[in-house]
């Protein structure tokens, strides 16, 4: 079975959300971000790491270093649900192919239809093809 998917379960079956899996070449660092509606401790993030520690020890999955952490303030949003889940909220989007000249844009998520996102700027809607986002990060409120 595929790393991701091995991860994304066991993290499920904790009660937590996958974010994100990153591996270093080779795998040899094993970076996993979650996540959870009220938020995420070091006491989570413990259980977590303890808890693939020893599904890779069965699995006999090879990797030198393990790090669990939550995503951060400016969170990656990778599926249609986290566009959702976060629509009202200010988001930095870049697009993998320019629109009128222009890939980055700052905006407030406006919400996802028929895989279409829509993102309010400066008082201008725009509208992407999920498909086209290439990265996506909430902006960070102090």
């Amino acid at each position: 079975m595929e790393l991701q998917k091995v991860i994304e379960q066991a993290v499920a079956g904790l009660g937590y959300e996958l974010v994100d899996v990153e591996a270093s070449p080779r795998a040899r660092v094993l970076r996993v971000f979650i996540d959870c509606p009220k938020g995420v401790a070091i006491g989570d993030c413990t259980r977590v790491s303890n808890h693939l520690t020893r599904l890779f020890a069965v699995e006999n999955i090879d990797y030198d270093r393990l790090e669990v952490s939550s995503p951060g303030l400016d969170r990656p949003l990778k599926r249609v649900a986290d566009f959702v889940r976060f629509s009202g909220q200010e988001a930095q989007i870049r697009l993998r192919l320019a629109v009128n000249g222009q890939r980055n844009f700052t905006g407030v998520l406006a919400g996802v239809e028929d895989g279409r996102l829509r993102l309010e700027c400066d008082g201008v809607s725009h509208v992407f093809e999920l498909d086209q986002v290439d990265k996506a990060r909430l902006v960070p409120k102090f």
